[in-house]
């Protein structure tokens, strides 16, 4: 698969897209820790220049630790912490 050649400008300079890498990073937190993770990550990750990126916050219908079977909200942390 060849990737289609896209060119923007910013600034009046024109660019290829095709050329910049990307990351996808996936974050899976209780509904409780949704928006101090974005807070967090926005803060982090903000420069203010095309490219810092984009947050997408989507539903996970379930989770299960493999190890015990545990299911749901207890499967994302230890009870110890």
């Amino acid at each position: 698969n060849e990737i289609e050649k896209a060119e923007h400008s910013y600034r009046g300079t024109v660019y290829d897209t095709s050329y910049i890498s990307r990351q996808l990073l996936t974050i899976v937190v209780r509904d409780v820790n949704v928006q101090k993770t974005v807070d967090a990550i926005l803060k982090a990750a903000k420069t203010g220049v095309v490219g810092d990126g984009k947050i997408f916050v989507s539903d996970i219908i379930d989770s299960y630790r493999i190890r015990n079977d545990e299911k749901g909200d207890s499967s994302l942390y230890n009870k110890e912490d």
